[in-house]
């Protein structure tokens, strides 16, 4: 072998090292950078998930703080008005204003208990969306029916509320814009899930105007907004189906953490 390919031999294999050193430190590097983005990526979500979080409760607290004003000091206001107006003695007079007041204390405590479901805080989930879908008039424009399955029991208290509150509204949403002879909301109770299902056959709306500007007196379906923040607290998941005169579906699945004690709730009778 000649002595000028020695040194190029022994040249070689240190060069192909350090070739693949050099290899294997870039792709680690890559590694780490994706990981921290990832890292990175999962701390985002999941400040956006606890912001999220943060203003739902912030809401219930001042729905909370409402109700109890509205309770304790409007209730209560209108209730000692009704008083003086009954120790007037002239019942021509008074008998309109009294009819009015009634109304008007009917109508705080039915808005107190909407923003505090009592029910729901001393029964649980299962009673307090059937209080709420009893709740509508049998001679109504639109019937209302609500169906539980599976093995209703109590979740966590927190979780209880927001789906109470996706329940509503999907009713309300239902009620004020579908024009629906009949909504339907089915709930199933499984093992590690909770499932429900909204149907109306009101007037439905065309999904893709969801993105534009709406027109006067048309459906858009942008109470969808709402219910997606909640869905997404629970981290779970949407999805729906509508056109134009055909109704609205709504699917949403739900992967909630139960309490400790997984037995049946015994609901007192209503």
């Amino acid at each position: 072998m000649p002595d000028a390919l020695i040194p190029l031999i022994l040249v070689t294999p240190i060069l192909l090292l350090l070739a693949l050193g050099i290899v294997a430190f870039v792709v680690r590097y890559q590694r780490r950078l994706l990981q921290q983005q990832q890292e990175m990526q999962a701390m985002h979500e999941a400040a956006q998930q606890q912001a999220l979080e943060a203003a739902l409760l912030a809401q219930e607290e001042e729905r909370r703080r409402i109700a109890g004003d509205l309770h304790d000091g409007v209730g209560t206001t209108l209730a000692i008005v009704k008083l003086h107006l009954n120790t007037l003695d002239q019942p021509t007079l008074t008998q309109e204003a009294t009819a009015l007041l009634d109304q008007a204390i009917s109508e705080v405590r039915r808005i107190s208990r909407n923003l505090l479901p009592a029910a729901l805080q001393k029964f649980g989930l299962p009673f307090a969306l059937e209080a709420l879908s009893r709740t509508m008039p049998d001679d109504g424009p639109t019937q209302v029916t609500l169906t539980q399955h599976g093995n209703p029991r109590r979740l966590d208290p927190q979780y209880e509320l927001i789906v109470y509150r996706v329940v509503q509204e999907l009713l309300g949403n239902g009620l004020r814009h579908a024009h629906a002879t009949h909504i339907s909301i089915e709930v199933e109770f499984g093992p590690d899930y909770l499932a429900l299902q909204y149907t109306d056959d009101g007037v439905g709306f065309d999904p893709t105007l969801s993105e534009q500007q709406p027109a006067p007196g048309v459906r858009t379906g942008l109470g969808l907004t709402n219910l997606r923040s909640r869905v997404g607290v629970l981290r779970g998941t949407l999805r729906h189906e509508s056109a134009p005169g055909q109704g609205t579906q709504v699917w949403i699945s739900l992967p909630i953490p139960y309490l400790t004690k997984h037995h049946p709730v015994a609901a007192p009778t209503l």
